[in-house]
């Protein structure tokens, strides 16, 4: 019988997270879901996730401080049994000028981002080093390897998913040799709750520019995670996987 394969996602009660941790379950994981502080909200999800599997559990945790990421990683194994995947999900986003960014939110952008994936990869290389197996992916954004574009308008969660992109290459190449791969996503315009506040005509003048024609789905960034958290992308280590309709091209 195959061992069932175990997961970890952060900030996965909602958007994204929520889509990532409930494609993992349907292939068959037993996941993780991680939230901050919405216990109610995280019980809602947990019900409509055990409808999925009931190979699944909530921990509470704020990845932004890394004592929280350590026993959030310690939890997840100890109640799991081993983590086969982890994906660093989370990422708070602040539209501000640099000149107007106070120190507070610069520190926000850089630990939630950038911070929390280091912090939890940390905590789970260990273990996964002793197996001699892994996956970690890390979530980044659109703008992070590109100059074009929105980056001038919030650059200090750019300069953390920049940042991010180039630690998921570094840890590719250093934890190669522990057979773990690690891997990013890069999501462009994506129907989450953010986006239903934009104005009309602000969503019709971003979604002519992309040749697709559409705003990406939360599952479509869920379908590039599962594949690189899978069997087929065995051989694929360093990747910085865009998911933008084709922006940025």
């Amino acid at each position: 019988m195959t061992p069932t394969r175990t997961a970890l996602v952060t900030g996965s009660t909602r958007g994204i997270g929520k889509a990532i941790a409930f494609r993992l379950l349907r292939e068959g994981y037993a996941a993780a879901l991680n939230y901050r502080d919405d216990r109610s909200g995280a019980a809602g999800v947990m019900e409509e996730a055990r409808a999925l599997s009931q190979s699944t559990l909530a921990l509470q945790g704020d990845v932004s401080r890394p004592e929280e990421c350590d026993r959030l990683v310690l939890d997840a194994i100890r109640k799991l049994g081993h983590l086969d995947v982890l994906v660093n999900n989370v990422g708070p986003f602040l539209e501000r000028p640099l000149g107007e960014t106070t120190d507070a939110e610069w520190r926000e952008m850089i630990d939630g981002n950038l911070g929390s994936a280091f912090w939890c990869s940390r905590a789970v290389l260990p273990s996964m080093r002793q197996r001699r197996t892994g996956c970690i992916v890390n979530v980044s954004a659109l703008n992070a390897e590109v100059s074009p574009g929105m980056t001038h308008e919030a650059p200090a969660y750019f300069v953390a998913k920049t940042a991010l992109a180039m630690m998921t290459k570094s840890m590719a190449r250093l934890e190669g040799r522990h057979g773990i791969r690690v891997n990013a996503v890069s999501p462009g315009f994506i129907e989450t709750d953010s986006y239903a506040d934009w104005h009309p005509d602000e969503q019709a003048r971003w979604r002519d520019q992309i040749p697709l024609g559409r705003f990406g789905r939360p599952d479509d960034v869920a379908d590039a995670v599962a594949f690189l958290v899978s069997d087929r992308a065995a051989y694929v280590s360093g990747a910085v996987l865009h998911v933008h309709g084709g922006l940025w091209i």
